[in-house]
């Protein structure tokens, strides 16, 4: 039975087994890489859509667990506009993953979601054992970010193949999409 929580003002779930966090997806890909990445990120976030309304529908939390982008005095939302508002690489990326009213989110300073944020606290008050892990960069931030779900807390993990994509820099520095599959406990 879900607990009532009126600090939430009925907005989201207030109790559930499992979530969605997307790491990463708002944003604008302005940055040297960001146009290798775009056609990959383009797939993922419509895959990642789709994923997304499913656990809506579900009645299950999606949480965003955003990059701050070094800027302390940000805002998730003048992030979403940002990305939608300006000419951006990435805007068609966001336009596909627009975080709901009924959706969770958190800033991270660093590669995880779990880092110096708040979400141990709200994965906790939900009650939530198995985490869905999706979004950029399979190789940084969703890895970081799974590490710590799986060895530092209790949790179950999934990431699924079709909402998530590795960054590698080459070696002339240059970064590009990894499309094989990832090794270890992803599903």
């Amino acid at each position: 039975m879900k607990r009532s929580n009126s600090r939430l003002h009925g907005n989201a779930p207030d109790s559930a087994k499992s979530a969605l966090m997307i790491v990463d997806m708002i944003n604008d890909l302005e940055f040297d890489g960001g146009d290798q990445l775009f056609e990959f990120a383009n797939v993922v976030a419509s895959n990642l859509r789709r994923l997304a309304d499913r656990f809506r529908s579900a009645d299950l939390p999606v949480i965003y667990a955003n990059d701050n982008f070094g800027k302390w005095q940000s805002n998730f939302h003048v992030q979403v506009d940002h990305c939608l508002s300006n000419d951006v690489r990435g805007r068609s990326v966001v336009k596909q993953l627009v975080p709901q009213d009924s959706d969770y989110f958190v800033l991270k300073p660093k590669h995880s979601a779990f880092y110096a944020t708040t979400v141990d606290v709200l994965l906790d008050y939900l009650g939530i054992e198995t985490i869905v892990i999706t979004g950029m960069a399979t190789d940084i931030c969703v890895l970081f970010s799974a590490n710590d779900a799986l060895h530092a807390r209790p949790f179950a993990l999934h990431t699924p193949r079709l909402c998530r994509r590795q960054l590698r820099a080459s070696l002339d520095g240059s970064i590009k999409a990894d499309t094989a599959s990832s090794q270890g406990r992803y599903s």
